[in-house]
C-alpha cells in the first residue's frame, strides 16, 4: 500500500514559490538592462567599428534572448499537471535554463571568438574611440543595475552560502543564470574598455580582437559552467541534505512508525519535491490504521518540507524482521500452461528448446 499524492493547483503553487518570485524579478531587470545596452553597442559599433563592441552587442542581444526564454520556462512550468505529464511541467524551467547555456555558447561565446580572430588577422582602426569609451561605460551602469538586483534577490534565499555554493547548488536556475550572466558581462565590458583602449593608444586594431577573443572565452566558460548545472537539474537532483533530514525526522517521529528503510527524493521542479519512502510500521497495526498513519507523516513532511508535493509512501518490513516464524514468507505459482507465463517470467517452459527471451 502506497500513498496517493496530493497536487496543489497551480495557482496555489506559484502563490508559495518565493524563490521563483526572485528569480523573476531579476530576469526583468535584466531584459531591460540588456535590451538597452544592446542599442547603444550596436549604435557604437556602427560609429567606431570596433569587433569589441560588435562581440558585446552580440552578446547583449544574446542575454537578452536568454532573459526571454527563462520568462517563458517560467510561464509554461505553472501548467497544470495531466494524464501525459502526471507530475507537472516543473522541469521546464530546467529545461530552458540549458537552452540559455547553449544559445550563450554559440551566439555569445563563439561568435566573439570569429569576430576577434578575424579582427586581428584583418586589423582596422577605431573610429571616434570617444564615442566606444561613452557607451561601453553606460553599460557599465546598465549592467551593474542589473548585476546589483540579480545579487539583492540572492541574498534572500542563499543563507549562509558562498555565491559559488548557491550557483552550485540552487534548483531555481534563473538566479544563477542571470548572477553569472551579467558578472560576465561586467567583466566582458571591461575587457572590451582595455581592447579598444590599447589599440586606440598604440594605433594597433588588433588589441581589438584580442579583446574580443577574451570575451569569447570568458563567455564560453560561463557558458560550460551554466551547461554543467542545468544538465544536473534536468536530469533530477535529490533534496538537499538539509531538506532529506527534516523529511527523515518527519517520519520517524511519528509513535507508530519502527524506522525508514530507505528514502529517496528528487526534484521534479525547482519548488516541486518527489518523496518516495520504504517504511516499516508497528506490525500490529490494521490496514486502516497504517493509512491513517501514512496520511499523519505526510502532513508533518510537508509542514517541514513545503516543496515536497507528491509523495509515496509504501510499507514494508525490514529484513531484519524477516527470520522464520515472523513474517511467513511464500513463494507464488505460475502455471507453465498459463499464456500469460512468458510475459511474466521472461522465460519459455521448461523443455522448450528456445532461448530466453530475456537474458
Amino acid at each position: 500500500m502506497a500513498s496517493s499524492p496530493r497536487h496543489q493547483k497551480p495557482d496555489e503553487i506559484a502563490e508559495e514559490e518565493p524563490g521563483h518570485g526572485h528569480g523573476t524579478r531579476a530576469v526583468i531587470a535584466a531584459l531591460l538592462a540588456n535590451l538597452a545596452i544592446a542599442v547603444a553597442k550596436f549604435a557604437g559599433f556602427a560609429i567606431t567599428r570596433s569587433s569589441s563592441m560588435l562581440a558585446e552587442g552580440v552578446h547583449s542581444v544574446a542575454d537578452s534572448g536568454n532573459q526571454c526564454l527563462l520568462l517563458l520556462g517560467g510561464r509554461r512550468a505553472k501548467k497544470a499537471a495531466n494524464e501525459e505529464h502526471p507530475f507537472g511541467y516543473g522541469s521546464e524551467r530546467y529545461f530552458w535554463g540549458f537552452v540559455v547555456a547553449l544559445v550563450l555558447f554559440s551566439l555569445g561565446s563563439l561568435f566573439a571568438l570569429y569576430e576577434g580572430i578575424h579582427k586581428i588577422q584583418h586589423p582596422e582602426p577605431i573610429d571616434s574611440p570617444q564615442w566606444a569609451f561613452g557607451i561601453l561605460g553606460f553599460a557599465m551602469l546598465a549592467e551593474g543595475f542589473s548585476f546589483r538586483t540579480a545579487k539583492k534577490e540572492t541574498d534572500k534565499i542563499k543563507d549562509d552560502a558562498s555565491y559559488w555554493q548557491f550557483i552550485r547548488r540552487a534548483k531555481q536556475p534563473e538566479l544563477p543564470v542571470v548572477l553569472l550572466e551579467d558578472f560576465g558581462a561586467l567583466i566582458g565590458l571591461v575587457l572590451a574598455m582595455t581592447g579598444v583602449g590599447i589599440s586606440v593608444v598604440t594605433d594597433d586594431g588588433r588589441w581589438d580582437g584580442y579583446g574580443s577573443v577574451a570575451i569569447g572565452l570568458l563567455l564560453g566558460v560561463i557558458a560550460i559552467v551554466l551547461v554543467v548545472e542545468m544538465k544536473s537539474l534536468l536530469i533530477g537532483e535529490s533534496a538537499t541534505k538539509k531538506e532529506v533530514e527534516a523529511i527523515r525526522a518527519a517520519i520517524e517521529i511519528e509513535p507508530d512508525v519502527i524506522r525508514v528503510i530507505h528514502l529517496r527524493t528528487q526534484h521534479l521542479g525547482p519548488e516541486e519535491l518527489l518523496v518516495g519512502a520504504k517504511v516499516e510500521f508497528l506490525h500490529e497495526l490494521t490496514v486502516a490504521e497504517v493509512a491513517g498513519t501514512i496520511d499523519r507523516v505526510e502532513r508533518t513532511i510537508r509542514a517541514g518540507v513545503p516543496s515536497a508535493r507528491v509523495i509515496y509512501i509504501e510499507p514494508d518490513v525490514h529484513k531484519a524482521h524477516r527470520a522464520p516464524g515472523f513474517v511467513q514468507e511464500h513463494e507464488g505459482h505460475i502455471n507453465p500452461d498459463d499464456p500469460a507465463y512468458v510475459g511474466i517470467t521472461g522465460h519459455l517452459p521448461e523443455g522448450d528448446d528456445g532461448d530466453e527471451i530475456w537474458s
